[in-house]
C-alpha cells in the first residue's frame, strides 16, 4: 500500500490532522490502538478565558476562529451535533475576585466572551454568596461521540489499522518509511502521552497529568450552563452533569480511583447542596508539557518523522490550529511558531 501520510493515534490530534490531509486530497492510513483515551474522557470545552486568573488563554481567539469553522464541517459531514454552546458561569469567592473580574472584562481579547456585571440570581441547590461572572459564546465539543463517529468513517472507508504500532517495524528511507506493507512520504505520530514510549520523540519533556471525571445525575439540579469553581459541573441535558476534574501527576494508570471520586465529590458538595447520584467515573492521561504549548515539529534527524501532541487540557482548541500549522510548514515549508515547534527542546535531543 502507497500512500502520503502514516498517522499513528485517533485522539483529537489525529482527527485534526486527518481532517487536513482530507481536506488537501493526501492519501493516509491511521493506526490506533485505543491505548490512549484522553480526548474521549475530556469535558469537550473550548473557552478562551483562564477563569483561575481572569487571563486569556494563550492564542485562544485565532485559536477558535479555526476551531469553530473546523467542528461545524464535521457536523455538516456527519449530519449530527457535536458544539454545544454553553455559557459559563465562574462563582465568585469574595469581593476581590469580583474586582479582578471588571478589570478583565476591560481587556479587548476577551470583551466578547466575559459580561461587565456580577449575576446576583439565585440557582435552587447552588451555594454563590458572592455571585457569578459570566461567559458567553463559550461551549462544549461532544469528543467522544465526534471521535466514535470518525473512527466508524474512517473503518469503513479501510482507513483504520485497529493495532498497536510496533516501533521496531518502521523502516527510515531517504525518501519516505515504510511500516510492514504501507509506504509513506511522511509518519506523524499523534499518540498523546504514549509518545513517552516512542523511541523518536521521547526524548521531549512531555508530563502526563491524570484527571479523573464523573457524570451525575441531579433531578433538583436544573441549570443549563456551566458552574465553574473547584470544580466544573457541565449540564448534558437531562438533569445529567459532567462534574471535574482532577489532576495526578504520580499515577499514570487509566483507571478512575476512589481517591479521585472522593476528591470530586467533597469539592462538588461544597457549592451543590442538591442530591445527586453519580452513574460513571471515568479517567484518562492528558499529554501536557510544562510550557503549556503543543508539541508540533520534524524530528531532528529524521525528516520524515513528524509529532502533534502535548494538547494539554485545551486540546478542543488546540488541535484545529496546530494540525494545519504542521501541514504547511510539512507540505509548503511555511515556518512554525516558535511556541509551539519541539526545536525549542533541541538542547534536549541526543543521537
Amino acid at each position: 500500500m502507497q500512500v502520503d501520510y502514516i498517522i499513528v493515534g485517533l485522539g483529537l490530534a489525529g482527527l485534526a490532522f486527518t481532517k487536513e490531509l482530507d481536506n488537501n486530497k493526501k492519501s493516509f492510513i491511521v493506526f490506533e490502538d485505543n491505548s490512549q483515551n484522553s480526548s474521549i474522557v475530556a469535558g469537550g470545552m473550548y473557552n478562551p478565558v483562564i477563569l483561575k486568573r481572569f487571563t486569556p488563554v494563550w492564542n485562544a481567539i485565532e485559536q477558535l476562529e479555526i476551531a469553530v469553522p473546523f467542528y461545524a464541517k464535521l457536523e455538516k459531514q456527519f449530519n449530527k451535533k457535536y458544539d454545544f454552546p454553553v455559557d459559563i458561569y465562574r462563582i465568585f469567592k469574595s469581593v476581590e475576585e469580583q474586582n479582578n473580574w471588571f478589570i478583565a472584562c476591560d481587556k479587548p481579547l476577551l470583551t466578547n466572551y466575559m459580561i461587565a456585571q456580577i449575576i446576583n440570581k439565585k440557582f435552587d441547590g447552588v451555594l454563590a454568596d458572592n455571585g457569578f461572572g459570566k461567559l458567553t459564546n463559550t461551549g462544549r465539543i461532544d469528543t467522544k461521540s465526534l471521535l466514535e463517529d470518525y473512527k466508524n468513517y474512517l473503518t469503513d472507508s479501510n482507513l483504520l489499522k485497529n493495532e498497536r504500532f510496533e516501533y521496531t517495524e518502521l523502516k527510515i528511507c531517504n525518501d519516505g518509511v515504510e511500516y510492514k506493507n504501507v509506504k509513506a512520504s511522511k509518519i506523524i505520530f499523534c499518540e498523546g502521552f504514549g509518545i513517552t514510549k516512542n523511541p523518536f520523540f521521547n526524548y521531549l519533556p512531555m508530563q502526563e497529568a491524570k484527571g479523573e471525571l464523573i457524570a451525575i445525575h441531579a433531578p433538583k439540579l436544573n441549570v443549563d450552563f456551566l458552574i465553574k469553581a473547584s470544580v466544573f459541573v457541565l449540564p448534558l441535558g437531562n438533569n445529567y452533569y459532567k462534574v471535574g476534574a482532577t489532576f495526578n501527576w504520580k499515577d499514570k494508570t487509566k483507571l478512575p480511583t476512589e481517591e479521585g471520586k472522593q476528591e470530586l465529590s467533597t469539592k462538588l458538595e461544597s457549592f451543590i447542596t442538591v442530591p445527586y447520584t453519580i452513574v460513571e467515573h471515568t479517567a484518562g492521561i492528558r499529554p501536557t508539557v510544562k510550557d503549556r504549548r503543543p508539541l508540533v515539529g520534524k524530528h531532528p534527524i529524521h525528516k520524515n518523522l513528524a509529532i502533534l501532541n502535548g494538547l494539554g487540557t485545551r486540546g478542543v482548541m488546540i488541535a484545529p490550529i496546530a494540525a494545519k500549522a504542521l501541514y504547511k510548514y510539512l507540505e509548503e515549508e511555511v515556518a512554525l511558531d516558535k511556541e509551539i515547534s519541539i526545536d525549542r527542546f533541541q538542547q534536549l535531543f541526543s543521537d
